[in-house]
């Protein structure tokens, strides 16, 4: 019996949550899930999105499943998924890109795993709003120190990347490559520019590399990257990344593969791991049974995988890969046109994937 922290979100997360929660449980495998509720909706009764108990109960259980929390753009609170990273200082975001016969993509073969740094970087949320006093002065530390112009109405962010923690990622990311028998690790970065940070990065990963001879090692500066991804998937196997460029490339893999319905994700670190799809909330989509469950599904099996469960992981991934390459119950987004009038709902395609899991067990 596994005692899981089940967050279902909010937008469409209750719906894709449910749908990857009956699918786990068709495995035979016995939960317990501790349900909590974050977000917009629970500020007017614990006066913030993400309340302490939430949190103590993921570091209780050690592992979460959770669904996708609608952030404000531009305003009002801070991401809740980035406050959750944080508080228990789930550094390592893994996010595997594999293409699955019978999604529409350009491509005929892709299988790259994202591995992302979590809890640095510009995403660190280390700001300062344009016109605040605390904004003026660093703006007048920075112009002192470093004699370079900064603008009176700039808002500030801080880039900070350590050697603390770009040598746990990367050599998380050679674990990770060696554990799953992944034959290269690149690491990404804009060193070529900022020499201090990504420079900083750089240096780490080469000298964290020579530990693992067995693993082949390279980098490549981000844009080239992006052109390389798009030109030729095929060449890349692992890539670990500082923590924005890691959320921009894993969205980018995810368009080769078909999309973000299809991207699962991890939050991993030392003491507890969370499990959610890379999609957003979509809250207009909310309520209606439309949503492709599969990225959800997806971090189930993940999570799985994290567990031990290894023979109950392959058994779900294949029934999901099955579902997909037959193309009949599956999602609107899933079926060679967008309107196609045989598409099934979220319940419907999580159905179907439980039906196939029945069949191979």
């Amino acid at each position: 019996m596994y005692r899981i922290t089940l967050i279902p979100g909010d937008g469409i997360g209750p719906e894709v949550v449910d749908a990857a929660r009956r699918v786990l449980e068709a495995t035979g495998i016995k939960f317990e899930w501790d349900v909590q509720e974050v977000g917009e909706a629970v500020i007017p009764k614990y006066g913030t999105p993400i309340p302490d108990h939430v949190i103590d109960s993921i570091r209780r259980n050690k592992v979460a499943l959770k669904g996708p929390i609608t952030t404000p753009v531009g305003y009002g609170f801070r991401s809740v998924n980035v406050a959750i990273r944080k508080a228990l200082d789930l550094y390592a975001n893994l996010r595997p890109a594999k293409l699955y016969p019978g999604v529409r993509s350009r491509y005929d073969h892709v299988d790259i795993v994202v591995v992302r740094e979590n809890t640095e970087d510009l995403y660190a949320g280390v700001e300062f709003e344009q016109g605040t006093e605390e904004c003026k002065k660093v703006i007048r530390v920075i112009r002192e120190l470093s004699g370079q112009p900064v603008r009176d109405d700039s808002g500030i962010s801080i880039k900070a990347i350590s050697v603390t923690g770009s040598r746990r990622i990367v050599k998380w990311a050679f674990e990770y490559a060696r554990r799953n028998g992944r034959k290269k690790v690149t690491a990404v970065h804009k060193a070529n520019i900022m020499k201090f940070t990504d420079g900083l990065f750089l240096r780490v990963a080469r000298e964290v590399a020579q530990e693992y001879p067995d693993i082949q090692f390279e980098d490549r500066i981000v844009d080239n990257l992006s052109m390389q991804l798009v030109q030729r998937p095929e060449e890349y196997d692992v890539l670990v990344l500082p923590n924005l460029y890691g959320d921009i490339i894993s969205d980018l893999c995810a368009g080769l593969i078909g999309g973000l319905g299809i991207a699962p994700g991890a939050n991993i670190g030392d003491e507890a791991a969370v499990f959610e799809p890379v999609h957003g909330s979509a809250p207009k989509y909310a309520g209606l049974n439309k949503s492709n469950p599969t990225a959800t599904i997806l971090s189930g099996v993940l999570m799985l995988r994290h567990l031990g469960e290894t023979a109950a992981a392959d058994l779900v991934e294949r029934a999901v890969a099955e579902v997909i390459r037959e193309g009949k119950y599956v999602t609107y987004d899933l079926k060679p046109t967008r309107d196609d009038p045989t598409a099934v709902g979220t319940r419907e395609m999580a159905d179907a994937i439980i039906r196939a899991i029945q069949e191979g067990a």
